[in-house]
Order: C-alpha cells, then sequence, then structure tokens
C-alpha cells in the first residue's frame, strides 16, 4: 500500500476517546485500529508485533548487522480527538492543489480557505487530504502512523539498508492526557524517541505546556423562585461569576506562542448544581503555579461570599514542560535538524500549544521531542492533510536512522 492508501484506510476507524471513561483504553474501538496494525505489521514480516490489554501496540525491528546496540523509538497515537467525530469519515484526496477555497461541504457552507487559514499557501502544488466538513479528518495521528507504517514497509523491502534497532509504540488516549499511563517504560529500551503527531514537516518541538486540569463544582441553593428571596443559591449564576474572575485575557482566543490560557471545555448545570471542566496551559513553570493558585483563589473568595462548600475545586497536573530534560541530549535536536536540513527544508523550532505522549514519556526516561507530520487545523472540521508532506517525513526519517548509526 502507498503512504495515501494507508493513511485513508486508518481515518476510517473510529477511534474516539472518552476522558468520562476510567477504562484502559478509554474506548473499545482504538482496540480495533491498535489489532488491525498489529496484523499489518505481521503482514510485513515483524512477527514480534502485539497489542497488549491496555491497547498499547508495539513493535521491534533489529538493527543491522553492527548496529543492534542503538535504539530509536518512534511513536504515534491511535485516538482522535474529542471535540469532534471522527466516525464516518469521508476523506477526499485534492490531487496538485493550486491555493483556492476548497468547498468541503456546498450544503453547509462549509469552506476550507487560504485566506482563513494561511498555511495552506505552504501546501501548494501537495497532494492534500480533506473532510466533508461533518466530521474531523483524524490526521492527529493517523498520519503519524502511516508514515511510520511506511518507514516499516520500506525497511523490511529494502533489506541492504542500514539502520539502528527500531521500536514503535503506538499509544491509546493521548488527546485525554492517558497516552502513557499504562506504556511499557522497562522493555522500550531506546537511546531516545520522537513522537511524529502533528504539525509541519520542517518543525521540531522540543518545548510543550505544563498542563493541568479544574474541575469546578458549584453546589447552589433550589428554591421555588415565587418564594427564593435572601433564600435561592443559582448555582449557574454562580458558576458565570467564577468565570468572569479569571483573567480576560487568558482566555485561548487571545493567546499565541507562548502565552499560557485557561480554555473551559465543558459546562453542565441546574440551579442546584453546575458542573464546569477547564484546561490550564502555561510553558512557564512559575505562571503555571499562579494560573492554579488565581482558581483556588476564586474559589476561596466565592466560598466565603456564599457558604463553605459552595465552590469544590479539583485541580489535577496531567504533564510538564519537556524543554529542560531534551535540551541536556542536543544531539537529539540536531539529528533531525540535519535530516530537515538535507531534504531542503529550513528546520525551525517552535513551543508546542499542547502537549504530546513524548511530554510525558520525557519525564519517564524516555527524552521524545516531537516531529510534524503534515498535517493542520486538528480536531475540527476543516482539517487536512499533506500526503506529500507525509512521504517527505519518511524520508526525513530514514536519514535520522542513517546517521544515528554513524554517530
Amino acid at each position: 500500500m502507498s503512504i495515501k492508501d494507508k493513511f485513508l484506510r486508518y481515518v476510517s476507524f473510529d477511534t474516539q476517546s472518552d476522558p468520562h471513561s476510567d477504562t484502559y483504553p478509554s474506548t473499545e474501538k482504538q482496540k480495533e485500529l491498535g489489532a488491525a496494525l498489529v496484523k499489518e505489521l505481521h503482514d510485513l514480516g515483524i512477527k514480534n508485533a502485539y497489542m497488549d490489554e491496555y491497547s498499547y501496540v508495539y513493535a521491534t525491528i533489529d538493527g543491522s548487522p553492527g548496529h543492534k546496540d542503538k535504539a530509536i523509538g518512534l511513536i504515534a497515537h491511535l485516538d482522535t480527538a474529542t471535540e469532534m467525530s471522527g466516525a464516518n469519515v469521508n476523506a477526499r484526496v485534492i490531487e496538485n492543489y493550486q491555493g483556492d477555497d476548497l468547498v468541503l461541504n456546498e450544503a453547509l457552507n462549509i469552506i476550507l480557505s487560504p485566506s482563513v487559514f494561511p498555511a495552506l499557501k505552504d501546501c501548494i502544488g501537495h497532494d492534500l487530504v480533506v473532510t466533508d466538513g461533518t466530521t474531523l479528518l483524524g490526521a492527529d495521528d493517523k498520519a503519524g502512523i502511516a508514515i511510520i507504517m511506511e518507514l516499516v514497509e520500506f525497511i523490511v523491502k529494502n533489506p541492504s539498508f542500514k539502520h539502528p534497532t527500531i521500536r514503535i509504540a503506538f499509544t491509546p488516549d493521548e488527546e485525554i492526557g492517558r497516552g502513557t499511563d499504562k506504556f511499557n517504560v522497562d522493555d522500550f529500551k531506546v537511546d531516545f524517541a520522537y513522537t511524529l503527531d502533528g504539525g509541519k514537516n520542517d518543525t521540531i518541538n522540543f518545548e510543550n505546556f505544563n498542563a493541568a486540569s479544574a474541575e469546578v463544582v458549584i453546589n447552589g441553593k433550589s428554591i421555588h423562585p415565587g418564594t427564593a428571596k435572601n433564600k435561592m443559591i443559582n448555582s449557574m449564576l454562580v458558576a458565570f461569576e467564577f468565570h468572569q474572575m479569571l483573567p480576560v485575557f487568558k482566555n485561548p482566543a487571545y493567546t499565541e506562542k507562548y502565552e499560557g490560557f485557561n480554555h473551559i471545555t465543558e459546562i453542565n448545570g441546574s440551579v442546584n448544581q453546575t458542573k464546569m471542566e477547564y484546561i490550564i496551559r502555561n510553558h512557564d513553570s512559575e505562571e503555571f503555579k499562579i494560573q492554579k493558585q488565581e482558581f483556588e483563589r476564586i474559589a476561596e473568595y466565592l466560598n466565603d461570599k456564599y457558604g463553605e462548600n459552595t465552590i469544590k475545586l479539583t485541580i489535577t497536573d496531567s504533564y510538564y514542560n519537556m524543554r529542560d530534560l531534551v535540551i541536556k541530549k542536543p544531539e537529539i535536536l540536531k539529528i533531525a535538524e540535519k535530516a530537515i536540513k538535507k531534504i531542503g527544508l529550513e528546520p525551525k523550532f517552535e513551543p508546542i500549544r499542547g502537549g504530546t505522549d513524548g511530554a510525558l514519556l520525557s519525564h519517564k526516561g524516555i527524552i521524545c521531542p516531537n516531529l510534524g507530520t503534515g498535517g493542520g487545523n486538528f480536531h475540527g472540521p476543516y482539517e487536512y492533510a499533506s500526503l506529500t508532506d507525509m512521504n517527505k517525513m519518511v524520508e526525513i526519517l530514514k536519514l535520522i536512522l542513517t546517521d544515528l548509526i554513524s554517530l
């Protein structure tokens, strides 16, 4: 199969994760893609490939003779985002894109336009894959899976290609922050690894957000509105008050680059009780602490105003910035930078305005910056993937493998 065929096959699997589930994986349907990948690896001759009870897929390609002592990890995730459905994806290939507006769905007037999404201008001449505007595409991160699988097929079909030992992992539940909860770090023995998870393929990411989630439960007092004076506490109104006390310009719609944010992701409520879910993000660890303290101060103030236990606040750290760990091994960045230059691109280092499994793995001892996959507009109907860039990333990985064995 070509990388196009692989990618189109993978996006046909609905693998959306579920943050409200307490199972591993969070959704059984992720196992379907995992099982299909294991079979595909077996068919390619990688007989040690397997999926464990938590839906992690692992495989190892032994290094060429004389190069087995060095090992690199390549990682991508199985699941898709919670913001929009990944079921029944109607993917369409646009060959030799010329920079025009793409009508994804005429009936719904959903148009993918470079005037709104300027990054599309970098894709002129590329073969793109888009949606019909009713689902996300799933390039995050099935493009990463397709790139790794294309590399595996190349290595199997070209036994003269010299390479180090390659360990592969496809993880579940990355989108809900659990992608490494059950990762078998002890057996994944590598010198370092890369995630292939979104973004342009000239970009290397080794800085990511420090991340936390906040659950705010507001307990009101429900009284018949006819006799509510000086008695009722409407939990929804208190919820609005809580949110309005957060810094206005920490809204993600006002932030970019290294600016942190507080993002409300869900709100459900009634007069009696309202629950709000937030994510808290900042690259700077001290600013991250301050943002969490702001939540705590607001909760304390409102509890003092409306009564003890009106606000129940639970803040849970999710992952941390990997920057300080990665820069201790600068060769990991230099080898990727060199490979990107060799295919004619100018490498860039950009902070991730999010997180990857690599951030969590770096803090578990596997240093793991991120490489791009050629996709864009993730987590929504305007998502696209460049098959051209995906093929280039396969070439970048080949160069990384070649350079690694010469170090």
